[in-house]
């Protein structure tokens, strides 16, 4: 029983770290806390449905298709609600966010109402792999974690052999000496909530396939936890939200399969030992101490 839930700790971990490398690159480059990065995880689910239903297209398709509309969602929110208000008081763009994912949520409760719906019928059937006697796994979940690592390969070339993703790393380093280098800010930025709002979906995309059901305010939780990782690890630190978004999964999975029956949910256990490894450590796994003077 150990070793299941490790794995279903493992792929639960790859859907965190899917969602929270997005928000990792965006603190990376403005120093923002996107709170309306949970709404576009709900967005692709939503976009992969229409596309599947309306569109006739096959899974994998519609997933591609709901990562290109939730990169152009990403696009829009930060051309509209961040950068106008960018050099302004934290506290401003933190309620910009909150009122564009609220806005979104209802926005979606008007167009699909606000009631689970099943996942439309995607020409993939979930089968159960036997891995050992006491392992089995799911195709979707085996998706989920190949999702993760092409995520985290595509991630690592990006930034490590491509241009922008030089200037990302600069942006990121210290944002107004990249600019006075001559990098383009803007295009850098626009691209970073591009990557990261295309990963989120296709965690939701995945999510909506696993569990077969999706509403409006599926992504409130996720991205609250997406939070959890990314201070977890280190404000900024991909490598830290990896660790972190595995740890919280493997986490939350070993609480689900041996304290069932408790008061406290899983939610909150992990939460609480969160906490707890923040209080030992409160710039996270991979953050750097500050020091004040």
């Amino acid at each position: 029983m150990l070793a299941q839930q490790l794995v279903n700790g493992v792929t639960l971990g790859f859907l965190y770290v899917l969602i929270a490398v997005g928000l990792t690159m965006v603190y990376g480059v403005l120093k923002l806390l996107h709170f309306a990065h949970g709404v576009i995880y709900m967005v692709g689910a939503f976009a992969a449905m229409v596309g599947i239903l309306y569109l006739k297209m096959n899974f994998f398709v519609a997933m591609l298709f709901a990562m290109a509309v939730a990169a152009g969602a990403g696009m829009l929110i930060e051309k509209y609600a961040y950068r106008p208000l960018r050099g302004v008081h934290p506290i401003t763009t933190l309620i910009s966010g909150i009122g564009v994912a609220i806005f979104l949520e209802n926005l979606f409760q008007i167009l699909f109402s606000s009631e689970p719906q099943a996942f439309p019928e995607a020409g993939i059937e979930v089968s159960i792999m036997q891995l050992t006697e006491s392992i089995s796994l799911t195709n979707v979940k085996l998706y989920i974690i190949a999702a993760g690592l092409l995520g985290l390969a595509f991630l690592y070339f990006f930034l490590k052999f491509t241009k922008m993703g030089i200037a990302t790393q600069a942006a990121a380093q210290d944002l107004r000496a990249a600019s006075l280098m001559g990098v383009n800010v803007n295009r850098v930025v626009s691209v970073t909530f591009m990557i990261g709002s295309a990963l989120a979906a296709a965690a939701g995309v995945l999510v909506a396939l696993n569990f077969n059901s999706l509403f409006p305010t599926m992504g409130s939780i996720p991205g609250l936890k997406a939070f959890c990782v990314v201070v977890l690890g280190g404000l900024g630190s991909i490598p830290g939200t990896v660790v972190g978004g595995l740890i919280l999964g493997i986490i939350e999975s070993l609480s689900d399969g041996f304290l069932t029956g408790m008061i406290i949910d899983k939610d909150a256990i992990a939460f609480v030992i969160l906490i707890a490894i923040l209080l030992v450590k409160p710039s996270g796994l991979f953050g750097q101490n500050v020091e004040k003077v």
